[in-house]
């Protein structure tokens, strides 16, 4: 803890930023941040109300706890601007290839842009990290307990250290919240195994996490090399000099990297909050929310032939449901032990999702106490399917296989969505949040990380990087850390430019990279156990 006050007591100012850190916001960014700000603000409350028209609720608390709970994972959202957001504009202020407010607002605008081409796939990725009893029972003690421990807990982490001016990572901090809160689900619930906690697909998360730093410290160097090589303009390995702005070419460079930065940045890191706001909305209105309602007519139909065809797969296997084949098939989601019965549990669930759907006729015609239940039984029957498949328990035909993904990818449609002002929402909060917690973390990045000022081939090569990375993983579908890939891309170019690095800043970075994790697992465990001791 020392070295950490130490370096958000470190003498050397910021000479090159002070004047811009200073100086009073930008008129035109603050119009057109105000425009975004009420347009957004006036698209969510009209689409909120329209879909709330329908609801119900007889009892007003459940608007209260909506507000509270929303309220509270946006608070995480705007939090993360304070970090990753900061990040994407940290090189183009530097720079002074642009104003800061102006930056901070066109980065937001780019986030914005990023958020609402995003397809989802990163949200509910970080979702099926959570364990499967919690996800079930969304709405109930529990499912709450479980949404507000580890939402506080990540807001508090991030805090910390955005106090010590660390860019430590949200995504490490989420992903360490919801571990949490899954071993603390396992400690209060030993008879339920590992609780539906899924090591694998965690596992998977915390590769991509530990990885992508690297690959991107990597990465950087390499290319500042190779840039040396191949452009020879002495300009573009200087550092920014007084207050002036770079040359046309360099500076329009640094705001390309800014945009991209910025773009991927709102595609993958808004997702993690959007996921959780989904539960938050399938917990507290599941008539509206609990399934997609927009699902086209034609989905709809692709989803009732593929189920007849797995019907018809799975009658094959000629075994025998249990008593309750719904328990029996989410205790299998649970404890991954699949028995000789498992295929015909799942049947009797398949028949009867078709049967509901074929009742009715549509998602949005499910009369409101049916909604979460069958919104539970696709969950249940998509994850069972995504685990027979990654065991290889499926059967062994190519058109059966196929046809049994392709039911799984339909049932996901389904289940698996983001209305459009839950994608304004987040983008919102992320650029409020850039907008106020932004000095600290581009001091950190330009000044110090390096032993020499950063240069404009350094700040653009951190950039790209960090673009390349995360438009990957938004690709495999996986959570990365935006201030991660960007701070070890800047260390990666100092290195590659032999400038050195200052080890106090890179070990205090690496000990909030080590220590992130845990600390946000035990925050969240013993927040999870004390919400579910008092409720």
């Amino acid at each position: 803890m020392a070295d950490l006050v130490a370096t958000h007591a470190l003498a050397e100012p910021a000479t090159l930023l002070d004047h811009k850190l200073q100086s009073q916001p930008s008129r035109v960014g603050g119009v057109i941040f105000l425009a975004a700000l009420a347009t957004g603000l006036i698209y969510i409350a009209v689409h909120v109300a329209r879909d709330l028209a329908p609801v119900h609720l007889y009892d007003h608390s459940a608007y209260i706890l909506l507000g509270l709970t929303l309220a509270i994972a946006l608070g995480f959202e705007f939090v993360n601007g304070f970090h990753d957001t900061a990040n994407a504009v940290a090189t183009v202020i530097y720079t002074h290839s642009m104003e800061p407010r102006l930056a901070v607002v066109w980065s937001g605008i780019c986030n914005l842009v990023g958020v609402l081409v995003s397809t989802g796939a990163v949200a509910y990725a970080v979702i099926a990290l959570l364990p499967v009893d919690l996800v079930l029972k969304v709405s109930s003690g529990a499912g709450f307990s479980m949404v507000f421990a580890l939402l506080i807990a990540a807001i508090l982490w991030n805090l910390g250290t955005w106090w010590f001016g660390l860019p430590a990572s949200s995504s490490h901090t989420l992903v360490g919240s919801i571990i949490g809160v899954g071993l603390a689900n396992q400690w209060l619930n030993p008879h339920a195994g590992a609780s539906g906690l899924d090591w694998d697909q965690a596992i998977k998360v915390l590769k991509a996490l530990l990885f992508s730093p690297l690959i991107g410290f990597v990465l950087a160097a390499l290319l500042l090399l190779a840039s040396k090589w191949a452009l020879r303009l002495p300009a573009l390995y200087e550092a920014p000099k007084d207050n002036k702005p770079p040359p046309l070419p360099i500076r329009a460079l640094m705001v390309l990297t800014c945009t991209g930065v910025s773009f991927f940045h709102g595609s993958n890191d808004g997702q993690k909050g959007m996921g959780l706001i989904m539960l938050i909305l399938i917990g507290t209105v599941p008539t509206a929310y609990a399934l997609n309602h927009g699902l086209a007519a034609t989905d709809l139909r692709q989803l009732l032939s593929a189920s007849a065809q797995v019907q018809s797969i799975l009658e094959r296997q000629q075994s025998i449901p249990a008593d309750d084949p719904r328990a029996a098939l989410a205790e299998y989601v649970r404890s991954r032990r699949m028995t000789p019965d498992t295929t015909a549990d799942l049947d009797v669930v398949v028949r009867g999702l078709d049967h509901e759907v074929r009742r009715y006729g549509s998602l949005r015609a499910l009369p409101a106490e049916e909604q979460m239940h069958v919104r539970n039984d696709m969950y249940l029957t998509s994850e069972a399917l995504r685990l027979m498949e990654k065991a290889h328990a499926l059967p062994a035909a190519p058109a059966d296989r196929a046809a049994l993904h392709h039911y799984r990818e339909s049932l996901n449609q389904a289940t698996q969505f983001i209305p459009t002002w839950v994608k304004v929402a987040v983008a919102l909060a992320l650029g409020l949040g850039t907008m106020v917690g932004w000095k600290r973390i581009v001091v950190t990045v330009g000044e110090r990380i390096g032993k020499e000022h950063l240069t404009y081939a350094q700040g653009a090569v951190a950039g790209v990087v960090a673009m390349g990375t995360i438009f990957a993983a938004d690709n495999f579908g996986l959570p990365v850390s935006t201030t991660h890939i960007l701070s070890s891309g800047v260390a990666g170019s100092m290195a590659g430019n032999g400038n050195g690095l200052r080890l106090n800043t890179v070990r205090n970075i690496a000990a909030g990279w080590v220590f992130t994790l845990p600390a946000a697992a035990l925050l969240s465990g013993l927040l999870y156990g004390l919400f579910r001791l008092i409720g």
